[in-house]
Order: C-alpha cells, then structure tokens, then sequence
C-alpha cells in the first residue's frame, strides 16, 4: 500500500492554507468562504498565525488576504458585516493574541451567534505544553488546569474546540466549516490556539489541502406540513405575514413578493426583515412591534392568521406577547429552525424560506383575501406615509435637524445601491418605523444584539463586501465614542464610506426610556457635575467632529438643515473616509416622529417613593395585563 503523499507544515500554516481552499455553494454558485482574515498581533500569535500569514501571502486564489485591525471586537463586527452583506455565503476569519485581545472578541461572538452570522475566531492560547506557570497573560485556575479565558467564548460560540496537538486541527477544522456552513446552527465559531501548537511541524496529508465546496442546504417542507398549512391560509380572513431576517438570509425576497401578489396577503417586517419587500410595494405595511408602524401594528392586532416568515418572534416584534390579541389567532410557523418554527404553539412549516413560501403559493393558488382588507390596510399605508413625510419635512432649513429630518435628508439623497448601518441608540427605532428600504441589502440594522459601537466596522466590511455601493454608518454620539477606532482603516484601506454622527450630547435612547419608566433621565447627559453632584451641568466640551479628523476622516460640519443637505451629497460623492457631523435637534410633537405603536416590557420598581416611578408603574400594570401566551 503507497503512504498518502505529506507536507510538512506548522499548525498555522496548516490552518491557513486549508482555510484559503474552503467555498460555500448555494444555487450552483461559488462562494471563497473566508475571504480574508482580520488581525491584531501579540505573543500569543505573531510567531504562529501572523507568520503563516506572511508566508502563504494575499493571492486571491489560494493564499489569504490580511486586514489589520484596531480593536478586537471592531474586527469582529466588521466580519459580520461583511457576511452578512455577503448572504452568510462568504466571512472572514478573525485573529488575536491570548489574553485581552482574546477576551476582547466575547462581545463580537456574542454579536454573531445572536444574529447567526458566520464568523471565524482564532484566538492564541495558552501554551499546551505548560513549560511555566503561569506565562504572560495566563489565568491561573487551581483546581482546572486546562482553563483559560478563551472558555468565555465557549456560551457565545456555535463551536468552539481548543487545538492541544497537531493533529487535533483535522476533524476540529472541517466541524468549523460545516457549522459556518449552516443556516441554521451558524454563528460565531472559535478554535483557540495555543501559541505553541501554532508554531509546532506535523506532517499533514495533502488531501486535507484540497478544494472543498460545502453546500448550503434548501431543505423543501413536508408534504403534509405545507398542505396543513394551505387549510390554515385558506381560513384565514385577515392574516399578515410577519417577514424576518430569514428571507434575506435565504434571498427570499422574490418568493415572498410573488406570495404577497398572489394573495393580497400583506406583509409587516421585522428589524432584521426589513426591505424584504420594497417600500412602495402595495403589500408592504412597513415594521411590526414596538417600533412598527400603526399600519402593521393594528393589522397584528386583528390578525386571526400570523405567517412568521424566517422570524424568531422576539419580545420587540410580539410587543413583548402584547401585539397579537384576536382571541382565535393562529401562527404559521415557516422556518428553517424547527425551535423557531414552533414559537407561540404555531403549525410549523419547517424549510428553507424561499422554498416554503413557493410551495406555500402554489398550495393555496385561487386564494385571496377579501377585497376590503386590501382596501382597508392601503388607506392605512398611504396615511402612514403621510406620518413619515411629515417628520422628514423641515419647515426651517436654517434650524438645527432633528434625528427624523436626517433621515429625511437622506431619504431624499440615496438610490436603490445605498446601504445604511446602524445598531443602537435611539436611531433603530426611527429607521424602523419611518425608512422607506428600496432594496434588499439597504436596511442593515443589527438589532439581535443592538451593540453600540457596531457601525463603523460593520460598514467597512459592507463596503469590503461590496466595493463601490455607497454605504453610510449612522452613529449617535454614545455609540461613536465606543468605537471609533476603525476609522484609521478606513483611511489605511481607502474605504470610502461615510460616517453619519448625529450629536445630542448623551445616551438620548435610554434617557427617553429611562423617562418612561420612572427613572428621570438619571445617568443618560453627557454634562459636567452640578453643585448637587448631579450630571445636570454645562454639556461636555466634546469635539466629535474634531476626533473624526484627528483620525484621518474629511469632515463637514452641518449646523442646519440645509448645511446638511449639502454636506450629505458632498460626502456621498467624495470617494474617500468621510464624515458629517451634525448636532440634532429635541423634536416637539410636530416635527417629531409619531411615538412607538406597541409596548415593549421593561420592568418598573414595584416600590418606590418617587412620583414619577410610581405613576410608570401604574402604567406598566396596565400594558402588562394585555400579555397573552398563545396556546
């Protein structure tokens, strides 16, 4: 018998040249699976990862391209960007030294594995062979010696594997494959490396170095599934489907704009569903839940069928078990995850999305709901928009904008091929409500994990992903300051994205929210101490603008409305880093977007001297009687 042909390599270099020849296969296209890799360097992987890297080079074929980071977490976040651009069919692969450049990835991971984007962490570790205890960066456990902090990655990962020996690399690097391959059980995957594993030769089998292709599933549902689901459709007076982040993911899109013509069903949209169907789609009624719009959100009220297309049903778009309250409403359970397909009791319908709503079509063809309904739910949009049309109009273009007439200015700037960012803040909820999304891969808003600090190096890899599409990171100021260090690769990489910073001089989110229930704004200005010690001073001296340039950002300041205009077109056009910097106006009940449709469950001190927290509560037991369990 021949001994199988070897190369001799580090682990690293292993890891490296394998990853460099995995693809992702969907619909008969190719997909490089890791398209590069993001990198921090220190002594947990300098010698191991960062040489392999240098040694097999940036070749787009089979070597692999490097992309130096600033921060961690940001590094993360822009792999997530770039996957999910990419369709979850291509993401980059993420590498740090052992200990704080590890630990800081838990926020990403977690960012991730919420969302089920694929990403691929490489963390050093520490040394297998322990030759002194402890070395830099080592937590010592007394009683488990095979812990390190990289076991904080364990809860937020999808897999996760630590590569003790060599050998160990095989089976642990095609099970990473095969879960950053899946569309349901991806997410973040983590093999930890300790740093002399990484450096150590083994003999490898070349077979393991050959182009491997994982195909991405479309599993089609049952027969019996799809015709139960039929009956259920067919009953139905007025049913709404709940659209999610599963027909993007699964590029649904025209599946369910074919389902909504057939059937005059209309469609509400989840965060993560947004621009599943175009905004002047007559089927269309905009966001559902908390941040809905009234159109869908009285739809879900007197739903007696919700179609819960791709969605996980969270607490935002339920209105935390408060929205759906026909007494006889049923749930249609259409998703690829069989847990997600029998939330709220529903009749599951267990497939890939697009695969399950054209059956679902082709099962009810003839059907359509009543000629009223459609009738009824399209004066509700066309008087919605009336709503949005008012919160983006700025009747003084020499005034300071609201949050509402920003986007209102970019409404009126950007074409099908724009991209907006955004993730936490106040700001998701406008976009929610008030964006009118033009194309699939417009609204991208990670509200899984709402992390502050997501936008810029998630707007990067979108632009990575797809050089050429304008894309527009929009921060507030609380989240600029968690992170705003990758705008120096922005300026390294020439990536001409702009940053929107809009400024109202604190966490103006959760002040609002903090308002609403009974806790006073407490802790949420960006303001000097007052002589009581409170933070109602003077607003903080801070310069964001000026921090945006010192970084290497063109930056244009607009104090109005009409400043802004200007500064956003000049931006959008100017082919490199960008930044505009505005400072954003408190909107009155006018000029201000119409206030949420939906409660959401924040709980309010039962017990409390102050006045306002006791009038919050009276309120919350009010909204909280209306929670239901579907059963």
């Amino acid at each position: 018998m021949t001994a199988p042909r070897t190369v001799r390599l580090t682990t690293a270099q292993a890891l490296v040249r394998f990853l460099s020849r995995q693809y992702a296969e969907r619909d008969g296209r190719r997909h490089r699976l890791i398209a590069a890799t993001w990198g921090i360097f220190g002594h947990g992987n300098v010698a191991g990862i960062g040489q392999a890297l240098l040694e097999t080079g940036p070749e787009p074929e089979h070597g692999m391209p490097f992309l130096q980071g600033r921060n961690e977490q940001a590094m993360v976040h822009a792999a997530v960007g770039y996957a999910r651009h990419s369709g979850r069919l291509s993401t980059h692969a993420v590498t740090t030294s052992i200990g704080p450049g590890a630990t800081n990835l838990v926020t990403g991971a977690a960012l991730a594995t919420i969302n089920r984007i694929p990403v691929l962490l490489l963390p050093g570790d520490v040394f297998a062979g322990r030759p002194a205890d402890p070395v830099l960066q080592q937590l010592e456990v007394p009683h488990a010696g095979d812990v390190s902090v990289n076991d904080c990655l364990r809860p937020v990962s999808r897999y996760f594997d630590r590569i003790g020996r060599p050998e160990a690399l095989v089976p642990a690097a095609l099970q990473a494959m095969r879960v950053l391959t899946d569309p349901v059980a991806t997410g973040a995957v983590t093999l930890a490396l300790p740093q002399d594993v990484q450096a150590e030769a083994h003999d490898w089998p070349e077979e393991f170095f050959a182009e491997r292709v994982w195909p991405v599933r479309r599993p089609r549902p049952g027969t019996a599934e799809v015709e139960a689901a039929a009956a259920a459709v067919r009953a139905a007076r007025r049913p709404l489907v709940v659209a999610g982040g599963g027909i993007h993911h699964s590029a649904a899109e025209d599946a369910l704009r074919a389902f909504a013509d057939a059937t005059g069903i209309p469609v509400a949209s989840t965060q993560a569903g947004k621009g599943s169907l175009r905004h002047d789609h007559p089927a269309d009624v905009g966001a559902v839940g908390h941040t809905g719009t009234a159109t869908a959100d009285d739809l879900a009220r007197a739903a007696d069928l919700v179609i819960a297309a791709g969605t996980r049903l969270s607490d935002f778009t339920t209105a935390s078990s408060t929205l759906f309250q026909d007494p006889g409403v049923r749930f249609l359970g259409l998703n690829l995850d069989p847990h997600d397909a029998h939330k709220q009791a529903a009749l599951p319908l267990v497939g890939d999305a697009r695969e399950s709503l054209d059956a679902l079509r082709e099962a009810v063809a003839g059907y359509r709901v009543p000629a009223a309904y459609e009738e009824s739910y399209g004066k509700a949009k066309a008087h919605w928009e009336t709503l949005v049309d008012r919160a983006f109009h700025a009747p003084d273009e020499d005034a300071r904008p609201t949050q509402a007439q920003v986007l209102g200015a970019l409404d009126a700037l950007v074409t099908d091929e724009d991209v907006l960012v955004n993730a936490a803040g106040s700001l998701p909820g406008d976009l929610h409500r008030l964006w009118r999304a033009r194309s699939p891969r417009q609204y991208h808003v990670e509200y899984g994990f709402s992390c502050m600090g997501y936008e810029i190096p998630a707007a990067i890899g979108v632009a990575l992903a797809d050089p050429g599409r304008p894309v527009w990171a929009l921060v507030g100021d609380g989240s600029y300051l968690m992170n705003p260090t990758e705008l120096v690769t922005a300026v390294q990489e020439g990536i001409p994205l702009t940053v929107v910073i809009l400024d109202n001089h604190g966490y103006a989110s959760i002040g609002g929210l903090s308002e609403a229930v009974g806790g006073e704004r407490f802790g949420t200005d960006y303001r000097h101490r007052a002589l009581d010690t409170s933070y109602t001073g003077d607003p903080l001296p801070v310069d964001l603008a000026a921090n945006a340039a010192s970084l290497g950002m063109t930056v244009i300041r607009a104090r109005t409305v009409r400043d802004l205009r200007e500064a956003l077109a000049a931006a959008r056009s100017a082919g490199r880093p960008t930044c505009v910097y505005t400072e954003t106006e408190t909107p009155d009940t006018v000029s201000g977007p119409p206030p949420a449709q939906a409660w959401w469950d924040v709980p309010v001190a039962e017990t409390a001297t102050r006045t306002s927290a006791v009038r919050a509560r009276e309120e919350y037991d009010r909204q909280a009687a209306a929670r239901r369990r579907h059963l």
